[in-house]
């Protein structure tokens, strides 16, 4: 390889666009003031080293003669874990944890070397904390194996040192943002240096067959700092999400090789650190209160699994010229459609009024399927009438006023049954792909004027 010659460039640190000046906004994801200065080494191609039997070609495979050698996934222990991974971990995969500071990352990967080193080696890097601040964190979680090694450092020559003399099975690197590579003449966290760490954390993970799970600080954004680059470099991309002041956690999946990216995880931190919350809908519906206007329950689908939650709606008459409007857990421009849609086709003067609608347990519920719990939620605040403590409702609704129907009905028909609810209310279209309604009520609506009716 020739000598190469150090450049300058500018990267965009949301996208990772890179340009050769500085511009006031990216063209990649149209944000202002993100681009940074940054060194770079260009390298010249040099000549072509020559295939191990002494020729300059390199053999092809053909589709129908590769071997599929089926390769067993691993548990982590966690069920919730293993549901958002698709079913365990994928050896020689590469993993990006990514959320907030404080939100448990950290402590959820410790357990998971906890439960791993049981049957493996594990080597858990960190550039974060040392030795003795992992021991305390260690000695809340539980008991150790042996298997567990540590390391502290952040020099990723010295990383891949002890990584190809170690030969683990599963490494965890806290944080990709505090590694940094000799090669590269930038600060550590930079673009450059999270590009060319990553890449070469890759090459171990395919080259050794060694799964590797790296954590990634979020930005005020709440995307990965750094390039967006880094998500598509990885196999597997992981969000802990939540309030730190809450006690639960939420864990989804937004990429994934090797499974589904529409499942989630429900974790609960305590002091002994994160457990698994077997039941998500009976978590969220703690609390709720009985004989109260503007509450409901409706049910939403993350992946294969339904979920209960509580939807409240206040509406009170404003006393400014332009009336205000407010959600949690929900879009909002959802909400100020749905008000329309009840102004203009069940007739309730709404334009005057105040709206807040809030998703009880702090969960985020955007599915289609909650328009009906939110429209119902707004009628019964809005006419100051409870609705009934053993009814639960999902639909889509649409301009016309009219409830369509929702995949997967019978699931969350059967998860209500599981919770004791004895009335469901649904889409009438959607009543008659049902299966098995016996102990709870089915009530099918066509309209949100018959939806509305059932508030007494």
């Amino acid at each position: 390889m020739a000598k190469g010659k150090k450049v300058t460039v500018y990267f965009c640190q949301s996208c990772g666009y890179e340009s050769s000046k500085w511009m006031g906004q990216c063209p990649g994801c149209r944000e202002w003031n993100t681009f940074v200065e940054e060194a770079v080494e260009k390298k010249t191609a040099g000549k072509i080293k020559a295939s191990p039997d002494g020729n300059q070609e390199w053999k092809t495979s053909k589709i129908s003669e590769i071997d599929m050698q089926s390769q067993e996934r691993m548990s982590t222990g966690f069920g919730e874990l293993d549901r958002v991974l698709g079913g365990g971990i994928v050896p020689g995969s590469l993993v990006l944890v990514g959320g907030d500071p404080g939100i448990g990352k950290s402590t959820l990967l410790l357990q998971v070397c906890r439960n791993l080193a049981e049957c493996m080696e594990v080597l858990y890097i960190s550039g974060e904390e040392s030795l003795q601040q992992i021991k305390m964190r260690a000695q809340r979680i539980g008991h150790f194996s042996d298997n567990l090694q540590l390391f502290c450092e952040t020099s990723m020559e010295r990383i891949e040192q002890v990584v190809e003399r170690q030969k683990p099975q599963v490494v965890i690197i806290d944080s990709i943002q505090t590694v940094y590579s000799e090669e590269v003449n930038s600060a550590p966290g930079s673009v450059s240096q999270v590009k060319e760490t990553t890449g070469r954390l890759l090459q171990i993970a395919k080259g050794m067959g060694i799964t590797i799970f790296i954590v990634g600080h979020v930005t005020k954004e709440g995307v990965v700092a750094g390039p967006r680059v880094l998500e598509h470099m990885v196999d597997t991309v992981l969000y802990f999400e939540g309030d730190r002041h809450a006690s639960y956690r939420v864990l989804r999946g937004v990429k994934n090789r090797f499974g589904s990216t529409n499942e989630i995880g429900v974790f609960e931190m305590r002091e002994e650190g994160l457990t698994e919350v077997k039941n998500p809908s009976e978590f969220m519906l703690n609390g709720k209160p009985e004989g109260a206007s503007g509450s409901v329950v409706a049910c939403t689908m993350e992946g294969t699994r339904p979920i209960l939650a509580e939807i409240q709606a206040l509406v009170c008459h404003s006393n400014f010229g332009i009336p205000r409007r407010t959600a949690v857990g929900t879009d909002l421009n959802r909400v100020n459609l749905l008000m329309a849609v009840l102004e203009k086709r069940a007739g309730m003067t709404l334009s005057a009024c105040d709206a807040y609608v809030n998703i009880a347990g702090g969960i985020r519920m955007n599915e289609p399927a909650i328009d009906l719990g939110i429209v119902m939620a707004l009628a019964s605040s809005f006419r100051d009438k409870a609705i009934n403590e053993q009814l639960i409702c999902f639909g889509e609704v649409g301009l016309s006023g009219e409830v369509r129907a929702v995949s997967m009905a019978q699931q969350r028909v059967t998860e209500a049954k599981k919770l004791g609810f004895g009335v469901c209310m649904l889409p009438k279209v959607s009543v008659v792909g049902l299966t098995d309604t016996k102990g709870i009520e089915i009530i099918g609506v066509g309209t949100i004027r018959e939806a509305i009716g059932q508030i007494r």
